[in-house]
């Protein structure tokens, strides 16, 4: 830290008592300076030689009073004056970056000028200004904050301008110039180290990182801080990128709990105001700062209840920026009064958002995802908010106050969006259906609408057959799927499918899987029984064993090759068969509905079938 010793003359004040401050000297006093509750008793030649002011109340004095007098009002109080009072005595005064703006500012109210004695006070602080304080990164920092408590006057004398500028100069330059000591405690790439494998034993000078400069600027208030990144931005050289590092040290830093939720017993308009003011600090670019970051900005932001217009803010830019996000990023908590645990609502408005941004902007932009999933395309940035908001659901599945419509809606938001498999989905459909036991037949039926089952993987398939939670017609379709899977698979060509086949098949038709069966809605809505479960295990068994053995018919006869599709036609005439029997022995349909639709159907096995009326549970 700089410092400037004035005077050579040692300190002889002294005091007597709280309130009393003397010089002890052999001649007496012919003077009292009263400055607040503490009273000066001084001589009049060395102060009034060297100050205008106390010149003025002097001769303003009347005999009645003496020569006391009263000054209120000096910026720094009795401890600024006494430093101005013993610099006229001619004693010792050590100046440094904390007191060196309050003896400013005391020694412009007492009008210690050049014109009143050469070499005065205010000459000889602004020397030192200028010459250490201002060229030193962190004495600046230090003044800056020591001008906050007297503001009004540090902004007349332009020691606040001269600080911004100081400091905004210096964490614009090139970091090879950086020169100074300054305070960095994030991990550094190896590169920045020297520890680059490329430079071998040879040791790299260690460089300077970029965002050398951002953790000192942490100690400043929010609105001192404010203006010296808007100084910075001013000036043009630093990125984007290092300014939002800037925001997120200093939010860290500045706003209790941030990383893992704002803490309760805290200062709402204070901190409010921090929020709001970061958010009106983000750089303009767009992916300079995290998603991460963004999204526990809006969570703060909704708990510290800040204005619209700062939410909306985060919103629109966490929308262009979703591809990014974690679900763990997501699980904003839900306003106090809401019977769910998370927000869904706000999710629900970020994917729209969202969705409404991409339909906007060129399906190429996706500069973002470039090096992070490139296989996936210009659709890139769809693919990952699908999968995103799949692992969203199977999440708040969990919550058991958790509405049926919310879930569904959240779901159609992304239904439009192309993705290689629907695991996620169904993954959260289950657990919707395994927490909440008790929705209608019409709810599962609905919840079931968002699935694809001609996009879900041999093991989701092998799950969703033994799942007692599912409907009866997604279970058959899931069947139904993994034959046709099958079977082109063993031809190994899905040309000789007909075509109403082949646009069943994943990449065939986008038509809905729900349109491939012509029962009544009733019929298919019920939930299989454990008889049902097992009979189509069975089935699903040597489905896949007939799958397997039809891998090497590439040496059989033609012959052959029709046999072994005739029986596997002949196994899913059998599953169907199987399904509507059991069905039937449940009562689950019409006499009418039997005969017309499935005449397939062997009526002298369904009569030899006894009947059983129980039921498994849905818990």
């Amino acid at each position: 830290m700089k410092f400037m010793k004035l005077g050579s003359k040692p300190d002889s004040f002294q005091t007597d008592g709280g309130y009393i401050r003397f010089v002890a000297s052999e001649l007496a006093t012919d003077m009292v300076v009263n400055v607040g509750d503490v009273k000066f008793y001084l001589h009049k030649f060395p102060l009034l030689s060297k100050s205008a002011r106390l010149q003025k109340l002097v001769a303003a004095t009347n005999d009645a009073n003496g020569d006391e007098i009263h000054i209120q009002d000096i910026p720094g109080g009795p401890a600024a004056f006494e430093v101005c009072a013993k610099f006229c005595y001619g004693m010792t005064v050590t100046l440094n970056a904390y007191n060196v703006v309050t003896a400013r500012c005391a020694a412009e109210y007492l009008e210690m000028y050049e014109t009143i004695e050469k070499g005065n006070l205010i000459y000889k602080i602004d020397v030192f200004l200028n010459s250490s304080i201002f060229r030193s990164w962190k004495d600046s920092i230090i003044v800056l904050q020591t001008t906050k408590s007297l503001l009004r006057w540090s902004e007349e004398l332009k020691v606040v301008s001269h600080c911004l500028d100081s400091i905004a100069s210096k964490a614009s330059i090139d970091t090879s110039k950086v020169e100074w000591s300054y305070t960095y405690n994030r991990k550094k790439i190896a590169s920045e180290n020297g520890n680059s494998p490329q430079w071998n034993d040879a040791r790299k000078p260690q460089m300077v990182p970029k965002d050398w400069w951002v953790e000192d600027l942490c100690e400043l208030p929010i609105d001192l801080y404010k203006r010296v990144i808007v100084t910075i931005k001013t000036k043009g050289r630093v990125s984007g990128d290092v300014i939002g590092e800037a925001l997120n040290a200093y939010t860290l830093r500045r706003l209790p709990g941030f990383s893992k939720g704002v803490n309760q017993n805290i200062d709402f308009v204070k901190y409010r105001s921090l929020v709001e003011t970061i958010v009106w600090l983000l750089p303009t670019e767009k992916g300079v700062v995290s998603c991460s970051f963004l999204l526990r900005l809006l969570r703060a932001a909704i708990f510290l209840d800040c204005g619209e217009t700062e939410r909306n803010e985060l919103m629109r830019r966490i929308a262009q920026q979703l591809p990014e996000a974690t679900m763990n990023d997501l699980l904003i908590r839900a306003p106090p009064g809401e019977a769910t645990v998370y927000d869904v609502d706000m999710v629900q408005n970020l994917v729209e958002e969202f969705v409404t941004h991409s339909s906007q902007t060129e399906p190429v932009d996706n500069e973002f995802l470039g090096s992070r999933s490139p296989k996936f395309g210009p659709d890139a940035s769809k693919v990952l908010v699908a999968k995103l908001i799949d692992c969203y659901l199977a999440e708040i599945a969990r919550d058991p106050n958790l509405h049926l419509s919310k879930f569904v809606n959240l779901g159609e938001t992304i239904a439009s969006f192309s993705r290689p498999s629907h695991d996620g989905l169904y993954r959260a459909i289950d657990m919707y259906l395994k927490e909440h036991p008790g929705i209608s037949k019409s709810e599962r039926k609905r919840i079931c609408k968002l699935m694809d089952c001609r996009k879900l993987s041999a093991e989701a398939c092998m799950h969703a057959v033994q799942n007692e939670r599912l409907p009866l017609r997604v279970v058959v379709q899931v069947l139904f799927f993994e034959q046709v899977r099958a079977t082109a698979s063993a031809e190994n060509s899905t040309s000789d499918l007909p075509g109403s086949i082949r646009a069943l098949l994943p990449g065939g038709s986008h038509g809905s899987s729900r349109s491939t069966t012509t029962n009544t809605e009733e019929d298919w809505d019920s939930v299989p029984t454990a008889d049902d479960i097992k009979a189509l295990k069975g089935e699903l068994a040597t489905l896949r064993l007939g799958s397997n053995d039809s891998g090497n018919e590439a040496a059989k006869s033609d012959v052959e090759k029709v046999a072994a599709s005739r029986m596997k036609g002949l196994v899913m005439s059998k599953i169907f068969s199987k399904l509507w029997s059991s069905k039937e022995r449940h009562g689950e349909i019409s006499s009418s509905d039997t005969s017309d639709s499935h005449g397939s159907v062997n009526a002298e096995e369904t009569k030899s079938t006894p009947s059983r009326s129980r039921r498994h549970s849905l818990s």
